[in-house]
């Protein structure tokens, strides 16, 4: 494989090769170089191996995905791609395993990491579980009542401006997808090009290509989670016969059961032992109250996870093709906007979501009944686009297929800011990104004037309704507001009426987030509150109390108590990340940055990235992440913080230019050979000069190769040395790869041919040698440059016709004056080259290591 991976300032890849499969290789070499624990924490949720590596806290995750038996799936769901996709997809794990820190990474892996990373997404199966438990304790009208789709919203947005309202006559796509904040990130700042196609945007490690957030130069496409409901819940009779076989009622009698057992090791604890049960409808995933209950979802149906998609993505030059390209997507469904620069705007569920009995959406159904099976697939929903598009989880183009939704402050609020002027740019957008205005905060502050208060009580009242329901981080009234909020919660949930919502449920812990009463009544407050489930006393006595009681408390500022308590598995030697203060936004803010609302005001989800893409001109997009383009300690692991905390945006350099070459891998013919134990294959290519101008033109202006003389050449004129050089038959450049990785430049020359040859006697069989070896990055290995001396001296002396080597390094090298006297060469004396004052050093072919140490 052959690629380029080039670094803007903000470390970000920029990766180049001839074609989509090295490009493919190229993808996964990276992901593995900049995000190898997060690359291993992520297969091993995906394989059910988590608790092996991260301890007991982990235990019911690796249940469920054993049960659900993510890993086959992936399998079968690899099996079924068209050979072209299969062997893209196989090229990214190659990548992933050429780096070699982690190993097992199979054909299929990307397909299980998506598969499980999106098992409880968006409208997960779990709230089907919630719902049937209010409508046990609380009756069936009870249940809208609590319209929220698990613990936390999703909370992402997006929106597409047409040129009608740009300053350049072009769209903007622009968004902000809130998932998990994690160190390092869920998204990765990244561009892939190739003959075929030139795409950047944000990748999830993991995952070839680019699937939710991508800008090809002529088409830019973004998503936010469409809340469909995909998943259906079955309750189970199962029974056991004499002969150990396991059977299902369904609809036309008994059905085998499919069974068996895996047991797996968790750190610090006890095995676990886990009974895999398969139905006709599904996996079973839970033996609670309600009984045995399967899940059947669209990979369950089909065996596919809509990878046939991706490849079509990066191909895409107009909204017809990422049209046709999401007509493959499968989950999670999505919303997608989409534009290109012939004006053409695109926006449109994509996904698979059932046909099945409304009841279905709702509550686990009896799997014997025939009411409650698949019919199908329901078409995807699509609008025109009026000058502006706006999707935000909230019941827009996604709503025929789904139950839940978000409330649609975001998408109102954006569309306001959009349609206040006519003149966008790419640059202005971060003010809608950073938008801190809470439009929900009226479901308290109006309750507020009817209340009776004290002294204290009152003047927090004054304050509050004074206030400009602003979530900005310096803002006393926004920290006044989020506590007088989650009181008035906590009291809500204290209510005899909800008694029973917090009684042991006898389901497995897994599902316990899912049940919690705080955070349900918390992100659907507006919908508790109209219920009819209180009284107007109840419900002013409660709000009354929490007023009071955050009235007796010390003034803070939002900023103080509300803080980023991002997710980090910490790898060995990498610093623990504590929670950051500071921050602005709440939950139904555009900068949707949601606490634990009744229980805690940190947040762990929240913008994990931010991008804008410009249709106009992609030099002009704009993205930000909120750490840094790289898993690891170093420059690049968190110096984006400042800037996204600040709500700014960076922009995105596309001239290859002014982007620094980091690496090469290259595979060519080569003049040599040699495997080296505990080091790697080292090759001796040919330089191409044009080709490896860029590479070579690196090392050579480096100051540590000043003695090379070319330090403050222009490419152009290094290319005209280098192709001088190829003219000649007397001297010749070489790349030295090292398990196809460049480490060096070699050259060699005939000393009589060569101003050297004019510095000292020159013998018959002399053959004159530089070596420029590329920095280490820090990543040195001792003994390195001896071992490579080694390997050359054998190239060398493989011609019969050699019978000594000349070297001339920089006089004042003593380092390598030491290291040619420990090899054999002798020194002979210095010379003046031009203005420099060099070292001769002889080794003759007698006294050359016979073999590699």
């Amino acid at each position: 494989m052959r690629f380029e991976c080039y670094r803007d300032s903000w470390g970000i890849p920029h990766l180049r090769a001839p074609d989509a499969s090295a490009l493919a290789y190229a993808q996964g070499w990276n992901a593995a170089t900049d995000r190898a624990w997060q690359l291993e924490l992520l297969r091993r949720r995906a394989t059910g191996t988590a608790s092996e590596l991260l301890g007991s806290e982990w235990v019911n995750w690796d249940r469920l995905v054993r049960q659900v038996q993510v890993t086959a799936s992936a399998r079968a769901a690899f099996d079924g791609l068209e050979p072209e996709t299969q062997e893209w997809v196989s090229r990214f794990v190659d990548g992933i395993n050429s780096v070699g820190t982690y190993e097992g990474w199979e054909p299929w892996t990307p397909l299980a990491i998506w598969h499980a990373e999106h098992l409880t997404f968006g409208s997960g199966f779990p709230a089907k579980i919630w719902r049937q438990r209010v409508r046990e304790t609380l009756g069936a009208e009870a249940v809208s009542r609590f319209a929220m789709d698990g613990p936390e919203p999703v909370g992402s947005n997006g929106w597409l401006v047409s040129g009608a309202l740009t300053e350049s006559g072009s769209a903007i796509v622009a968004g902000d997808p809130h998932r998990f904040i994690q160190l390092p990130g869920s998204y990765q700042q990244i561009r892939l090009s190739c003959d075929e196609f030139d795409v950047l945007g944000l990748a999830m490690p993991g995952i070839p290509g680019i699937a939710h957030f991508g800008h090809a130069g002529d088409v830019a496409w973004g998503i936010t989670n469409g809340m469909a409901d995909t998943s259906d819940l079955f309750q189970e009779q199962l029974r056991r016969n004499a002969d150990g076989s396991i059977e299902a009622f369904g609809p036309d009698g008994w059905e085998s059961v499919r069974a068996s057992t895996e047991t797996f090791s968790v750190a610090g604890g006890d095995d676990q032992v886990v009974t895999v049960l398969e139905t006709p409808r599904g996996p079973v995933v839970e033996d609670g109250p309600e009984g045995v209950l399967s899940l059947r979802g669209p990979v369950t149906a089909e065996p596919d996870l809509g990878f046939a998609a991706l490849p079509k993505l990066l191909r895409a030059r107009t909204v017809a093709d990422v049209d046709a390209a999401l007509d493959d997507w499968v989950l999670p469904v999505n919303v997608v906007m989409a534009a290109d620069t012939r004006g053409g705007l695109l926006h449109r569920a994509a996904g698979k979501v059932p046909k099945r009995d409304l009841e279905n959406r709702k509550y686990p159904v009896p799997a014997w009944d025939a009411r409650y099976a698949w019919r199908g697939w329901e078409p995807m929903p699509r609008k025109d686009v009026d000058r502006v598009a706006t999707m935000a989880n909230d019941r827009g183009v996604a709503a025929p297929l789904g139950v839940e939704f978000c409330q649609p402050y975001r998408a109102d609020r954006i569309r306001e800011l959009i349609e206040e002027r006519t003149d966008w740019a790419a640059a202005d957008m971060a003010r809608i990104h950073t938008d801190t205005l809470l439009p929900s905060a009226g479901i308290v502050l109006d309750l507020l004037p009817a209340l009776k208060l004290g002294p204290e009580g009152r003047a927090l009242r004054e304050r509050l309704l004074l206030w400009d329901r602003r979530m900005d981080a310096d803002s006393v009234e926004a920290a006044a507001f989020a506590r007088v909020r989650g009181a008035f919660v906590e009291r809500l949930a204290e209510l005899p009426v909800f008694a029973p919502l917090t009684e042991s449920t006898g389901y497995s812990p897994f599902f316990a987030g899912w049940l919690a009463l705080l955070p349900r009544i918390a992100y659907a407050l507006e919908h508790v509150l109209a219920s009819g489930l209180m009284s107007d006393e109840e419900r002013d006595a409660a709000l009354a109390t929490a007023v009071e009681e955050v009235a007796g408390r010390e003034p803070v500022a939002w900023g103080e108590v509300h803080r980023l308590a991002p997710w980090h598995d910490a790898a060995e030697g990498d610093e623990a990340v504590e929670p950051l203060d500071g921050m602005a936004g709440d939950a139904d803010c555009v900068l949707s940055t949601a606490g634990g609302l009744g229980a805690s005001e940190d947040f762990l989800r929240g913008p994990a990235a931010r991008w804008v893409w410009d249709l106009a001109d992609r030099g002009s997009s704009r993205w930000i992440v909120p750490f840094g383009a790289s898993g690891r300690p170093g420059a690049h692991q968190r110096d984006q913080f400042p800037l996204w905390k600040r709500g700014e945006l960076a922009r995105i350099e596309t001239d290859w230019h002014e982007l620094q070459l980091e690496y090469r891998m290259i595979e060519r013919p080569a003049v040599f050979e040699e495997r080296v134990e505990g080091f790697g294959r080292v090759a001796i290519v040919p330089v191409r000069p044009a080709e490896d101008l860029d590479l070579i033109y690196g090392w050579v202006t480096e100051e540590r190769a000043r003695f090379w003389g070319m330090t403050k050449h222009s490419k152009d004129h290094v290319l005209e040395i280098y192709e001088y050089l190829d003219s000649l038959d007397t001297h010749h450049a070489f790349l030295i790869l090292r398990d196809g990785t460049p480490i060096a430049l070699f050259q060699t020359y005939e000393p009589e041919a060569d101003p050297v040859g004019e510095c000292y006697e020159v013998e018959p069989g002399d053959i004159g040698a530089h070596l420029l070896v590329a920095g280490a990055n820090g990543r040195a290995l001792p003994g390195f440059t001896g071992r490579l001396m080694g390997v050359l001296a054998l190239y060398l002396f493989a011609d019969p016709a050699h019978q000594r080597i000349v070297v001339e390094p920089d006089a004042r090298n003593v380092q390598a004056a030491a290291r040619m006297r420990r090899i054999g060469f002798d020194l002979g004396p210095q010379i003046e080259l031009g203005d420099k004052r060099a070292q001769l050093a002889f080794l003759r072919r007698e006294d050359a290591p016979c073999r590699l140490k």
